[in-house]
Parts: C-alpha cells; structure tokens; sequence
C-alpha cells in the first residue's frame, strides 16, 4: 500500500511460562518503527539472525525506497529510456513479478507505476493545494503496469519515458514476511514482526496476553489467555485508539489494514486519502479501513491496497480470487460506519 498501512494495533504479548522468554527487537526501518517480537527458550543464534533480519530490511530498502535518489528504482527510472532494456536485482525482479500479478489480478487497482501519480499528492498533502487538472493528465499519461514489459529473468524496458515506480504497497508486507521466513529458518518460529503496521506472523506463543495498549508497548496488567495464538486488535475508522470489541487470534499468517485514519490531506472540506487511485490519478474521497489475512505478508499488503481502491463488491470478489484470504472492510458512511466481510473472516474472530 502506497503508505504506511494503519489501522491494526498489534495488543503485544508476554510471557510467564518458565523456559519460554519474550524478545522484542524495535528499529527504524523503511520511514517507520519495524518490530520483531519473538519466544525463545535458548537464545543462541538469536541476536546474529536479528542482525542479519535487519541488514536484509536495510538490503531491501536500498533498493525499493522511492525517498532516496541513490535507491536501485530510482536510478532505474531516472536513467531509463524507452524500449532500453535494463538489467535489474534478483530481489527487484522478484517484487516485479508479485507486483504484476497483483496489477493483473486487480484489474489495475494495484499497481506500483502510480509513482508520479503519488509524488503529485505528497505535494498536495504538504501545500494543501489540489493538483491540476493538467498535471494529473501527465502524471496518468505515465502510469499503468503495461507500460512495462519483462524481457528475460533479468531485464526489463519502459515503452514510454519518465514512468515511475512506487512499491509502497507491497514491499513492506514483503520485508515482514522475509524476516518471519528468517526467523522460522533459525529456528525462531513464534514470533510476530510488525513493519510500519503489515504484520507477518510465525507459529503461535505458548502463552499469549491481550495488554489493549495500542503504542506497542507491555501493559503491566496484561490478562492471559493460554495458547490461542497472537492478538491483533481492528482500528475503528476516524479514531486514535478505539479498538473493534472483538479481537482476531491468528498464526502463521499476514494481516494488513489500509485506510486513511492518519494520512490525508482535507482540501476545501474534503478529504483525500494518500492511497490514490492509479485510473483517476485522484486521492480516494471514501472513509474506509480495509484489513485483509492472507498467507503471507506481501499478498496482505497489495490486497489491502487494491481493496481499498475497488468498489466493495470487486473488492469482495477480487479476495475470492486469492487462496486462503479473507477481508474485512469498515467504511463510514453518513456518519455511521458500516461493515462488510469475506464469509471465512469470522473465524478469525474466535480462538483456534
């Protein structure tokens, strides 16, 4: 999602069993705080695949950030010229792949050429000033997945000049994923990794506490609930801290939540989301949190994207199209807000 994803509280856990010992590891990573929280009976090994977990977020960030001139897609797209064939990283053509499949998939809701399309709202957002009827027609006239074309395993060409790339609707999900692979590869399976609100999540703690403190930290009066699994809490639309009553018990899954609670950008009265829409090049104007489970963190992440773009019933059956992923939208709508979900998001609801 074009964004830093908001709207999940991850409710953080400890735990009192007597071998098992909670770990949480907090670092700024790609523009917000990306959280490792773990069990661990034996801590050998722990804090070199820590390191390691976060030098493969730094590796990922130098490629995919669209903040810093020096990143791999920003030199990409500076520097291509049409039809040029352009050799790319193995990590890059990777995300590539998702992404199109994800573009395709979407029928363009996702879609990460939106990269000239989101730098016009960024400006909006920091001079509260709409953006012209013209410079939105350019910003269109080099936007759409089409406009790339994969020519071998390793290379890629524009058919236009000055397209650009954002992958902030993915590539954290992707980054929370890899550290979980890494952490289970190591032998750390229960654990929970939260980048910037796109959540990947590992097997289940023997023990697990609801501490309904929404700024990620221990809550002295933690109640436990033995062996469910992790506790993620639903941000109500248009709310700091309001919290849905019930509560999603998950493991080894990814959960996403795309809305516009934080950033936005009000303009002559209206809201307009920072999650745009890559067919009108116009910020989204509907109050909507979109959360979607799906198996891993990169799938949550663009769905979450998507749906928040789609009308609710293509939304709905764009999730039926993805194995093992359920939605859960909550949008305001004449000042009451209104809920609508996938069948199997329920069972989510409960423990299991």
């Amino acid at each position: 999602m074009p964004l830093t994803l908001i709207g999940i509280c991850l409710l953080v856990v400890t735990n009192t069993h007597a071998q098992y010992q909670k770990y949480t590891f907090t670092r700024p990573k790609m523009g917000s705080p990306f959280v490792i929280t773990l069990y661990a009976q034996d801590t050998t090994g722990l804090y070199q695949t820590i390191e390691t977990a976060y030098a493969e977020v730094d590796k990922l960030n130098s490629i995919f950030s669209d903040y810093s001139e020096t990143s791999e897609i920003s030199v990409l797209t500076k520097n291509a010229k049409k039809d040029m064939p352009i050799a790319v990283s193995k990590e890059l053509m990777h995300v590539l792949k998702l992404s199109d499949t994800a573009a395709r998939l979407s029928n363009g809701a996702f879609d990460i050429t939106v990269g000239n399309i989101v730098k016009l709202w960024r400006k909006a957002r920091k001079d509260k000033v709409f953006p012209s009827d013209m410079d939105i027609k350019k910003a269109l006239n080099k936007t759409g997945f089409r406009h790339i074309t994969y020519l071998s395993d390793t290379t890629i060409a524009f058919d236009r000049v000055g397209v650009r790339l954002d992958f902030g609707g993915i590539v954290k999900g992707y980054a929370a994923q890899m550290v979980v692979d890494k952490l289970s590869k190591d032998n750390f399976k229960m654990c929970l990794v939260d980048a910037g609100g796109d959540l990947a999540i590992g097997e289940k703690p023997l023990r697990t506490f609801d501490s309904r403190n929404t700024k990620n930290m221990v809550h002295p009066d933690a109640i436990g609930t033995e062996g469910v699994g992790w506790q993620i809490g639903i941000s109500v639309p248009q709310s700091d801290n309001a919290l849905m009553p019930r509560m999603l018990t998950l493991s080894n899954c990814a959960v996403a939540t795309s809305g516009d609670m934080y950033n936005f950008v009000a303009i002559n009265g209206k809201r307009y989301s920072h999650i745009v829409n890559p067919k009108t090049g116009i910020g989204l104007t509907h109050q909507r949190n979109v959360t979607v489970i799906a198996n891993d963190g990169a799938t949550a992440d663009w769905l979450a994207t998507a749906c928040s773009v789609l009308p609710i019933k293509k939304a709905k059956r764009l999730i039926k199209k993805i194995r093992n992923a359920d939605l859960l939208i909550l949008e305001m709508q004449k000042g009451m807000i209104k809920s609508y979900q996938t069948k199997g998001f329920s069972q989510y609801f409960e423990e299991h």
